[in-house]
């Protein structure tokens, strides 16, 4: 635990201790008034029968307010005492109590004070890799006094790319705090229009993806985010596998829900990788990097998934295939 969330913690358990001890105090007192004023009745009534009793000379040497003051003292001496042990019980159990309560209180405040300490580390370990080259390459041809107008232009042909790389980042970046921070619009969403659209905005050839299934599910999500979670599929899916092979997108019912897998032939993953792909920042294969990934994308994927309900795994066989499988609810009344 972070010293933050240590003082954090013990300052929110000692206010859930005092509370508990104020409202414990508060009953106790009361409790103590009630019970001495309710002993006090009863001797005052006991009085008032003996009095009225056929011989009251028999009681008439009775001192009844040292009576009275007697019994109210043990009274109040058992009293006392016994509040006294609650209370300890009561502060002592509240305490434990109020310390595991604080931490739960505070943890998922902790965790996603951890998640944004880690996601901005990474964000600009990523934002710096690009800026340095660009500097590196600036700087190399400002001092290369032989450098033609060629070489200026490959330099700002190779920033250029940078650039590109940057933006894409930051507009992951961006889409990934939008769909953490605001509310996005539902409705019905036919699938088949929504991935034909999709491979039409990437560009791809036809023969790279094959779509089976015959029926036009229809599930209930926003429609930018649902293409935008089977343009990083499809678009992974292609650019991981050999040129000329095949991308498949099968959609089928799989109970109570649309299931959409995006199936491509590769290198595979590594099972103790697999786990990882979802990560934010995380590349499987490092080799990777050059293709312009920023370990985003699966994440983003993951993400849109998520709000809407659903499910996103991955299985993979090692130099065979590589299948993603999403899950998604469909809109009510509709199949």
């Amino acid at each position: 635990m972070r010293p933050m969330f240590e003082s954090a913690t013990l300052k929110l358990t000692g206010w859930y201790i005092l509370i508990l001890m104020a409202t414990s105090l508060m009953f106790s007192v009361a409790l103590y008034q009630i019970t001495i004023n309710g002993a006090s009745v009863r001797v005052d009534h006991l009085q008032s029968l003996v009095e009225e009793s056929a011989n009251p000379q028999a009681f008439s040497t009775v001192n009844w307010v040292l009576v009275k003051s007697n019994q109210l003292g043990e009274t109040s001496l058992m009293l006392i005492a016994g509040l006294f042990y609650i209370n300890i019980i009561v502060l002592v159990i509240g305490g434990v109590g109020s310390f595991f309560l604080a931490r739960r209180t505070l943890r998922p405040i902790e965790y996603a004070h951890e998640a944004q300490s880690r996601f901005s580390s990474d964000a600009s370990h990523e934002l710096r890799t690009p800026l340095s080259s660009m500097r590196t390459t600036i700087e190399v041809a400002l001092r290369d006094n032989s450098a033609t107008k060629q070489s200026f232009r490959e330099v700002l042909v190779s920033n250029l790319e940078e650039v590109e790389k940057l933006s894409r980042l930051s507009q992951m970046l961006l889409d990934l705090s939008k769909l953490q921070y605001d509310k996005l619009e539902f409705s019905p969403i036919e699938l088949k229009p929504t991935i034909q659209n999709t491979l039409k905005t990437l560009q791809t050839n036809e023969k790279r993806v094959n779509i089976k299934g015959v029926k036009n599910f229809i599930v209930h999500g926003n429609q930018d985010a649902i293409e935008e979670l089977f343009t990083i599929l499809i678009d992974n899916a292609i650019k991981y596998s050999p040129p000329k092979s095949v991308v498949i997108v099968t959609t089928r019912r799989r109970n109570r829900q649309a299931c959409i897998e995006v199936e491509n032939i590769g290198d595979g993953i590594p099972a103790d990788k697999l786990v990882h792909i979802f990560d934010r920042f995380y590349r499987a294969d490092s080799s990777r990097t050059g293709s312009g990934g920023h370990g985003l994308g699966l994440s983003l994927a993951k993400k849109i998934v998520e709000i809407h309900s659903g499910e996103l795994s991955a299985t993979s066989a090692p130099g065979k295939t590589t299948t993603f499988t999403v899950l998604l609810p469909f809109a009510t009344g509709r199949r």
